[in-house]
């Protein structure tokens, strides 16, 4: 399947805002926005394991498209998840009701790096490609289709910790006491990933997201060492493929959650990523001035701010979108959206965004 052989694109709003380009309004789209909080989500849920919806390209697809039929978005993101690469490499992943994710049996020491498989990611994930080029069809051109990952160290920690922690001691350690061997999953995680980016371009996603979630947890010293060095590596790679088989790029996106400002600063001025992806905890006006003018952002309205009265989600959408300005910036949460969340108030933060 080509680029050209789908729909024509008839919203590319968010692709030149990631480029740089001019728009007529700010592009949006919110993280896990195909998902939790919509009833409809609910009901396929209530039928099939979560992991059966990634793994069958027509649900999908459904619960890709469930939330453009709701809200007035200028992207569309592909229903899976990060931790379908760590399956894929041979770890059991259960996603347990209340806890989230669960790798029962976790890497403990470096010589359980053994049980790790090597991945084809075109036998082995083909259902995530399946699900973006089934999508791509189905959207009929309306928005551009996000495809994602989890950055290297955000998967590592899962595959070590065994599942969400408030403090990843499992996996810090291993970076101090390991650090031949931390490289050394880093590096095996990083070739999937570049693997697996590159399958979903070619399957139809048009933009790409690497998903640092646990960016929280490191120092700009451990930072640099063990996740900008691979997300760069990512970019890279991913870009330089494309180029060899004679595909047109993509933008990507970075989103290393909880990274300090300086962290954000080394990958804003590596310019590997045309967009960068804040959490909440950013000041908009510190990030304009600090990231400079050569990057697109992408944020920030803190997720929990959604639980406010309506009128005040418009006012705080529209005063974070009047902060970034129209010019290189996608809005967005800064985080993804709780289960919880009214659909009312969701509503209001695009009319918010929507009136600047």
């Amino acid at each position: 399947m080509t680029q050209e052989e789908f729909p024509p694109l008839k919203n590319d709003l968010i692709l030149k805002a990631a480029r740089g380009e001019p728009v007529e309004r700010i592009p949006m789209w919110i993280m896990r926005q195909a998902g939790r909080y919509l009833p409809e989500f609910q009901e396929i849920r209530s039928k099939h394991d979560f992991f059966t919806v990634c793994q069958t390209p027509a649900l999908a697809c459904e619960v890709t498209l469930q939330p453009l039929k709701r809200f007035d978005f200028d992207a569309s993101i592909i229903f899976s998840d990060i931790l379908v690469i760590p399956q894929a490499m041979g770890l059991t992943v259960e996603m347990v009701p209340g806890t989230g994710p669960v790798l029962p049996k976790p890497l403990n020491t470096p010589s359980d790096l053994d049980r790790l498989v090597s991945v084809n990611v075109e036998k082995d994930l083909k259902y995530v490609g399946e699900a973006i080029t089934l999508t791509r069809h189905k959207l009929e051109g309306k928005v551009p289709l996000i495809g994602f990952t989890g950055a290297p160290w955000t998967l590592m920690s899962y595959m070590i910790q065994g599942g969400g922690s408030s403090t990843m001691t499992k996996p810090r350690s291993w970076l101090y006491k390991y650090p031949q061997d931390s490289h050394k999953l880093l590096q095996l995680i990083t070739n999937v990933v570049v693997d697996y980016l590159v399958m979903q371009v070619k399957a139809g996603a048009q933009l790409l997201q690497v998903f640092e979630s646990h960016g929280d947890f490191l120092n700009d010293e451990l930072f640099s060492n063990y996740s900008f060095k691979y997300l760069k590596e990512i970019s890279e790679k991913v870009r330089q493929r494309l180029k060899e088989e004679n595909i047109p790029d993509v933008p990507m996106i970075a989103f290393p959650k909880g990274a300090t400002m300086n962290s954000l600063e080394m990958l804003a001025k590596s310019k590997s990523y045309e967009v960068l992806g804040l959490d909440w905890t950013v000041d908009p006006l510190e990030a304009r001035e600090r990231l400079g003018p050569d990057v697109t952002l992408q944020g920030n309205l803190d997720p929990c701010a959604l639980y406010a009265p309506e009128q005040e989600i418009t006012n705080r959408g529209r005063d974070m979108a009047m902060k970034f300005s129209k010019t290189r910036y996608i809005a967005n949460l800064g985080h993804g959206i709780f289960p919880d969340t009214p659909i009312t108030s969701v509503e209001a933060f695009i009319k918010g965004v929507h009136s600047v």
